[in-house]
């Protein structure tokens, strides 16, 4: 028994699907016990709010500001080509162009749909038993920091990064989504997952991500910046990427993968990234944790944290409900109770 390991003596996990493997290893998820989950300032919430059908977004709800679109500034309109000169502004202090808007041909700056917004004002309620549940992870800056973006296979892991990321594929269904380019997203993954460590060398649980190969189980997609829907301009600068969900919710290959034949929806889908704006469209679906910048000894463990979230998750009966009144903050989260 590793006493050390943050994950270790949490239960059963989530038995949602017979069909998902059982993942034999020294941690276990949380024990999910049904109403244990609800915040302090639940029942308060709810007693203000149940007078209405649609409560309202609490005050301090406010989406990121907008970015501003070089585009704006112009009396040309935004669809007009647009030279490589609108991104080559350099940050300050830094020898990278600074990140610029999407074109109109990308999409532009989403927003929250009004259909979004409806649905998450409801009230959250907890679910007797776990729910499946699609579980979108970045990896530069979330599970991983590249020190050279030119050497894609060469990386600081986030604590407990593997370890985290075998637990969700063998309990949810992972998408892997980073706006880095394909054949460097596959090697970043193929590198994480493959590669042996120190907390656990056990063969199987190595993972082939060979472009020949079928992708791990429970693994639905593994999405790189061609799925942005980016123009061919804005793919090769450095463009501000969305993540919106509805592209997800809309493939008929993430689609199918769901247990029961029923579909991803904001009521079953969580976006794990370190920015919020890439979760401008469904703010209320994003764990969002601070970036990861290569820090090994980071102080708390985010990924521990966020383990414990998810199988929180995993009993609300809509996500998108929990999330906005109960927003994933680690600060305010609870350390796992390790066994004495």
């Amino acid at each position: 028994m590793d006493f050390n390991n943050p994950f270790y003596g949490f239960g059963q996990q989530p038995a949602f699907s017979q069909s998902q493997p059982q993942f034999q290893s020294q941690f276990q998820p949380l024990s999910f016990q049904s109403g244990n989950y609800a915040h302090p300032r639940q029942s308060h919430q709810q007693q203000q709010q149940q007078q209405r059908p649609y409560p309202h977004l609490p005050r301090n709800s406010q989406l990121p500001s907008r970015p501003q679109s070089h585009s704006q500034s112009h009396t040309k309109p935004q669809s007009a080509p647009r030279s490589r000169s609108r991104s080559r502004s350099k940050e300050r202090g830094s020898g990278r162009d600074a990140i610029s808007a999407p074109s109109l041909e990308s999409g532009g700056v989403p927003e929250p749909s009004s259909s979004y917004l409806l649905r998450a004002s409801f009230l959250a309620r907890t679910l007797p038993q776990p729910r499946p549940m699609l579980v979108v992870i970045d990896l530069n800056g979330t599970m991983l920091f590249r020190p050279n973006r030119k050497n894609p296979t060469k990386f600081v892991e986030r604590p407990h990064a593997r370890m985290f990321l075998r637990y969700c594929i063998e309990t949810f269904h992972v998408v892997i989504w980073s706006s880095a380019r394909p054949d460097n997203v596959r090697q970043m993954c193929a590198s994480l997952l493959n590669s042996s460590s120190s907390s656990s060398s056990s063969s199987s649980h190595r993972y082939s991500l060979r472009s020949d190969t079928t992708l791990p189980a429970n693994v639905v997609a593994i999405w790189g910046r061609d799925k942005f829907g980016l123009s061919p301009a804005d793919y090769n600068q450095r463009t501000q990427c969305y993540k919106r969900l509805t592209r997800l919710w809309s493939d008929p290959v993430v689609q199918s993968a769901h247990p029961y034949g029923e579909e991803w929806s904001q009521g079953n889908t969580v976006l794990i990234d370190d920015s919020i704006e890439k979760a401008r469209s469904e703010p209320y679906n994003a764990i969002t944790l601070p970036e990861f910048l290569g820090d090994t000894a980071e102080n708390p463990e985010v990924l521990p944290l966020v383990h414990d979230y998810l199988n929180t998750l995993a009993y609300q009966a809509d996500i998108s409900t929990y999330i906005r009144t109960h927003p994933f903050n680690v600060n305010d989260a609870a350390p796992p109770t390790l066994p004495q």
